[in-house]
């Protein structure tokens, strides 16, 4: 067995965060949503009218990745565009019904996997895991700010 310093937390986050992948999409396959798709209909459900700049920020994603995106979504008939009253340049957002429809669906299986993930684990080592993880993820953020001025 590998001892903890032997193991790269970075790759262990990310093999954790592949096999999620994985296996959500496994579930899922029977809506016909990726993924990138179910975060964006999951975000719109909750925050409809977006234009597509802000939902690209909210989901941390570059602009022409989630146009392409939504423009599969709405070939698919989860998502509407419509104009913006106050910038006819721009579009707004909209779920459709038929993404309204499969929204719980989703939801139960994002639960159901997050639930065979964590089998045999106490809540209380939940909380102190996700804590750290979110320090970390803090702290990397951090890193992301500009440096300070230096005032000589």
């Amino acid at each position: 067995m590998a001892k903890t310093e032997d193991i790269s937390f970075g790759y262990l986050l990310n093999d954790v965060t592949l096999l999620f992948r994985k296996h959500f999409d496994r579930r899922a396959v029977k809506f016909g949503l990726t993924r990138a798709q179910w975060r964006a209909t999951k975000m719109l459900y909750h925050r409809e009218g977006l234009r597509q700049t802000e939902l690209a920020e909210y989901l941390e994603m570059e602009p022409i990745a989630v146009g392409r995106v939504i423009d599969r979504l709405q070939t698919a008939g989860f998502v509407e565009r419509r104009p913006d009253p106050k910038d006819r340049r721009a579009w707004r957002l909209y779920p459709t019904e038929q993404a309204r429809a499969v929204i719980a669906d989703m939801e139960d299986i994002a639960r159901g996997l997050r639930r065979d993930a964590t089998q045999g684990i106490a809540l209380e080592e939940m909380e102190q895991c996700m804590a750290v993880i979110n320090r970390i993820k803090e702290n990397l953020q951090v890193l992301d700010q500009p440096a300070p001025a230096d005032d000589n």
